[in-house]
């Protein structure tokens, strides 16, 4: 994997791909999921840090049927 694509993901500048991920994987003898699942919670906190407070303001809980 080209040592660009690395740097990129550690400075924010690209996500880990299932492409990368399986990549990972295989160099670092763990599961691709891994890699997508890092991704995913680092989405989520950067989603709640950007837009929770209005998401919370905007979006009504459903209520329970």
């Amino acid at each position: 994997m080209p040592s660009g694509r690395i740097t990129d993901i550690l400075n924010g500048r690209r996500s880990i791909t299932a492409d990368t991920a399986v990549r990972l994987g295989r160099d670092f003898g763990n599961a691709a999921q891994f890699g997508l699942d890092l991704q995913s919670q680092y989405d989520i906190a950067v989603v709640e840090r950007d837009k929770g407070a209005d998401i919370t303001r905007r979006v009504r809980p459903a209520d329970a049927a």
